[in-house]
């Protein structure tokens, strides 16, 4: 499936119905007073968060989203029926802005939350609501009141607990399909994952979500290799992971990767430096990783770490048990 994090869209509530002016009129019914209904509400436009969904693409193809308008008022004392809602189910993590003012209106975090993008107009009251004693014969009735209409932009910011980060090809896609069911494509060439990928992780008797940002290059926050799109998505997640490759072939050395990643997060948003992380040395499966390695873990210092090799998955077992562990102390603290 394409994966779509922005979209666009207009959202017209429905209109109330008109009330109706109406008089009772049957034989052998003296002073039949007035008898007109009430006009119908209009339908709202409601957007609503479903874990199913992971993109925004069914809203690449409509913009539009109109509501029914309320039916109008009917003699006999018929009301209008109201005007039948319209649902837009969104990805949870989908920020909802005023495309007009940059506003924001919603953040949908919550399964299920619901929003009213745009209020229904209420529907006008029948002369019968006007009868006083002193006017039994009222030949007055309310339009219906006009229904919001809005642009919105849709941006989608990703609930994760688990953000992977690293360079092309240091085995993000393989790590996540090894402790996962996700299963994103993987080749041995740069950028093979374009679009992020969730994945649940299942550890005795608990659970957390990993995404796997695509590979980040020096440069990416200005828009270099595949440009800062997906690093809004880091935003959400609790504990990054650094992955660092450890093959002779890297772009990088272990010590220049973990610098320029952190340089591109901090570039984009102080604030994702200062989240919880794990650098985690990959493809350790190769004799020449060994000592490359051993640097690195030396100039790190106190930050966490751990080597593992996600083809032949030499500790990765170690590595879900640490990240649940973390998470499952994070989710007690907050």
């Amino acid at each position: 499936m394409k994966f779509i994090d922005e979209a666009t869209i207009s959202v017209q509530a429905g209109d109330g119905g008109r009330g109706c002016v109406s008089f009772r009129r049957e034989a052998r019914v003296p002073m039949g007073g007035p008898d007109g209904g009430d006009g119908g509400d209009g339908g709202s436009v409601l957007l609503i968060a479903d874990p199913q969904l992971t993109t925004l693409i069914d809203l690449q193809y409509r913009h539009r989203y109109p509501a029914e308008h309320g039916e109008h008022g009917r003699g006999k004392d018929q009301f209008g029926r109201k005007g039948q809602d319209t649902l837009i189910h969104l990805p949870m993590g989908t920020m909802v802005y005023d495309a007009t003012n940059q506003e924001i209106l919603c953040d949908l975090k919550e399964a299920g939350q619901r929003f009213i993008a745009a209020q229904g107009g209420r529907g006008g009251h029948g002369n019968k609501r006007f009868a006083t004693s002193t006017n039994q014969a009222p030949r007055t009735a309310q339009p219906g009141e006009k229904g919001e209409a809005r642009d919105l932009k849709l941006t989608l910011k990703l609930l994760a607990n688990v953000g992977l980060v690293g360079f092309p090809n240091a085995g993000k896609s393989t790590l996540i399909s090894k402790i996962s069911r996700a299963r994103p494509k993987i080749a041995d060439y740069p950028f093979t994952t374009l679009i992020p990928h969730l994945g649940t992780v299942k550890y005795h008797d608990q659970s957390f979500v990993v995404a796997d940002i695509p590979g980040l290059i020096e440069g990416a926050h200005k828009g270099i290799g595949l440009g800062d799109r997906f690093l809004k998505h880091i935003e959400r997640t609790a504990l990054l992971v650094f992955l660092i490759d450890l093959s002779p072939s890297a772009e990088a050395s272990p010590s220049d990767q973990w610098k320029i990643l952190k340089k591109e997060l901090q570039s984009y948003d102080i604030s994702l430096t200062k989240k919880h992380s794990w650098v985690v040395g990959n493809k350790i499966d190769l004799p020449e990783a060994t000592a490359p390695w051993r640097s690195i873990q030396k100039k790190l210092g106190k930050q966490r770490t751990l080597a593992i090799s996600a083809l032949t998955g030499e500790n990765v077992d170690s590595l879900v048990a640490a990240l649940a562990k973390e998470i499952k102390e994070m989710r007690k603290e907050a």
